[in-house]
């Protein structure tokens, strides 16, 4: 029963994100919260819109404020969007300025962790059951490495495993970024999905990635790890391992239905190499447990021979069995980190896996991260420099497979990397540099 024009003076002492929040509550609120009135004065105060005008026979200007401008000529809404679409292009300016230096060994921006604190980036998880009700889990620690950052999501009050359907991990943006306060939970923000995942018979779909004493681990691909209690079966924690190639506009320019759509890579032609396609490449490999690394390292000037491509795959030696002078110690025994509210742990002979693989022109080729695990080979090692056990790692995707052998030595407590091989799919290469191998 209050007056509308006491609602609006009430609500020309708002803020933006609270007006854009008082807005949703019904349709008069809508209304009265477009008032072109009110977002012309928030405008101004944020974008002082001027103009510069020269007078005839007279090298003197003079300014004028268009704080005045008609009202009435502009559709009710009209500064309110143009205030969103400056705040949002303001720091897309922002953010486009971090991310324009690369890194050399990488390919990649190298202040990615600026840039995604820069849009107050952050990511949740919905869980949506068979009846069609979601389950937001926003409470997420995050830590960030060379190449990229994992996001361990906690909670006393998971659904029940049994009438969940899909999990989707989104990036989320407040639509009004504010670089001095943290953003609200209450605020307006944007939705972007980033993967989608079918939780239907989990245990049996997925990868099995180990277990202590507490929970085992799940993989699925890409890049998802969820921890179920042993006992009762039930979700204890999620766990996504995310790229830092492309990862903003992932987690920001995809809608809150569909992903964002990579744009293909635009070959750049060359008839003078034959082997163009197949040299030159350069990998960046991360191998870590969250917070503790056991391998980072750079590798260049790796090639294929034509001898190497069969079954489909063009094979890149990383690490070679007969070169043990390339053979590359870990540091640590290797193992995942977990925590939630109440317990923490460590599951043995896993790790995070980022491969970053680098084309002749330095751009990233291939890119992935997510959990992998160790499994006891039985095979016994023929190496003489290495007794020990034989322990080998493997991922695949789409787009390759990368193998990993490793031996244990007892007598130091310590890994060692003696293979280390990369397989690229012909059809990727092909559709990459627009050739035919």
């Amino acid at each position: 029963s209050m007056p509308s024009e006491m609602l609006l003076k009430i609500f020309s002492y708002l803020d933006a994100v609270s007006l854009l929040s008082v807005g949703c509550v019904n349709k008069l609120f809508y209304h009265l919260a477009n008032d072109n009135g009110i977002w012309l004065k928030i405008y101004s105060s944020c974008f002082p819109p001027k103009r510069t005008i020269s007078k005839k026979n007279s090298e003197q200007t003079e300014t004028v404020s268009l704080g005045c401008a008609p009202l009435h000529d502009r559709k009710p809404g009209y500064w309110k969007k143009e205030y969103i679409f400056k705040q949002i292009a303001a720091v897309k300016t922002r953010v486009m300025r971090l991310v324009k230096p690369v890194d050399p060994y990488t390919g990649l921006p190298c202040k990615s962790k600026e840039a995604v604190k820069a849009c107050n980036l952050s990511w949740i998880i919905v869980l949506k059951d068979k009846t069609g009700r979601e389950h937001v889990v926003e409470k997420a620690n995050v830590s960030f490495k060379d190449t990229s950052v994992t996001i361990l999501w906690c909670s006393t009050n998971w659904p029940c495993l049994d009438i969940l359907s899909t999990l989707k991990v989104f990036g989320v943006t407040p639509l009004l970024p504010d670089q001095s306060r943290a953003p609200s939970k209450n605020g307006p923000r944007r939705r972007s999905l980033i993967a989608e995942y079918h939780l239907a018979n989990l245990t049996e779909s997925s990868v099995a990635v180990g277990a202590d004493k507490l929970v085992q681990l799940f993989s699925l691909n890409p890049g998802l790890l969820v921890g179920l209690w042993k006992e009762k079966n039930e979700i204890a924690f999620v766990m996504a391992s995310l790229h830092y190639h492309k990862l903003l506009e992932r987690s920001t320019l995809g809608s809150a239905t569909v992903q964002y759509a990579l744009p293909p890579n635009k070959p750049v032609l060359d008839d003078i190499d034959p082997e163009y396609g197949l040299h030159d490449y350069s990998l960046h490999l991360d191998m870590h447990g969250r917070r503790c690394t056991y391998l980072c390292g750079t590798f260049k000037s790796l090639f294929c021979r034509k001898g190497d491509i069969a079954d489909g795959y063009l094979r890149l030696t990383v690490v070679s069995l007969k070169d043990n002078t390339k053979h590359l110690p870990l540091i640590g025994t290797l193992g995942l980190s977990w925590e939630t509210d109440v317990f923490k742990g460590n599951v043995k002979d896993c790790y995070i896996m980022d491969v970053t693989l680098l084309d002749e022109n330095g751009k990233p080729f291939w890119c992935f991260s997510a959990p992998v695990y160790m499994e006891l080979s039985s095979k016994a090692s023929s190496l003489y420099d290495y007794m020990g056990h034989i322990y080998t790692t493997h991922y695949a995707d789409s787009e390759g497979k990368v193998c990993v052998e490793l031996v244990w030595l007892e007598e130091t407590k310590e890994y060692f990397i003696v293979n280390l091989v990369l397989y690229l799919s012909i059809q990727k290469v092909n559709n990459w540099y627009g050739t035919n191998y």
